[in-house]
């Protein structure tokens, strides 16, 4: 009878060293290489010009004296690259063109089009 208790004390610690070795919390992760860069500065056809921060589901626009726009994350893209983020006002696809560094601001009240290039 000793002996099979010490066999389940045994047994138990063991399952309990492997479920507590596999819940255990590990390093954070590196960020994805296919992440959007913290923040980037286009320049437009039209002259404009801005700063885009982006975070895990928004980004920021400050267009200096032209004011700023908070966008969430949309879908669309048809790459990885490819990202959109809108608001009721406008539209910002990014990761656009064959160097993946142009952009696309489609505003909703003027229905006009800009493009733009990270610099």
């Amino acid at each position: 009878m000793t002996n099979l208790l010490v066999s389940v004390a045994l047994a138990a610690a063991a399952l309990w060293g492997c479920t507590t070795a596999a819940t255990a919390p590990g390093p954070i992760p590196a960020p994805s290489a296919v992440q959007s860069p913290a923040a980037a500065h286009y320049r437009c056809d039209e002259g404009s010009e801005f700063t885009i921060r982006f975070a895990e589901d928004s980004a920021t626009m400050d267009a200096g004296p032209r004011g700023g726009e908070m966008l969430l994350r949309d879908a669309g893209g048809v790459t990885p690259q490819q990202t959109v983020y809108s608001n009721l006002r406008m539209r910002a696809e990014f990761g656009l063109g064959l160097s993946g560094r142009e952009a696309i601001l489609r505003y909703a009240e003027a229905a006009s089009v800009v493009r733009c290039v990270r610099d």
